[in-house]
């Protein structure tokens, strides 16, 4: 995962996520919901990479384990730009 790309979903977490935590210091594979991410904000999360990144979250991937992490979400979100 690029660090640009990483960079941008950590903004998208610190704008969004309303986590417990400061977003700058979470490791990539930190659990975001064990950070405080609601499923609530889990929502306005997906809403906001679809936006950052022009991208829409089909069906299959609307599920707690595509946005439990960076890296998680950051693979979602490089499949969803390379295909």
């Amino acid at each position: 995962m690029s660090p640009d790309l990483t960079s941008r979903i950590r903004q998208v977490l610190k704008d969004h996520a309303h986590l417990e935590t400061v977003v700058e210091a979470l490791p990539t594979h930190a659990d975001l919901y064990q950070a405080g991410m609601t499923s609530h904000a889990s929502v306005n999360v997906m809403l906001a990479l679809e936006g950052e990144f022009e991208i829409e979250f089909p069906d299959h991937m609307l599920k707690r384990s595509v946005f439990d992490s960076i890296a998680s979400i950051g693979a979602a979100v490089g499949e969803l730009q390379d295909g």
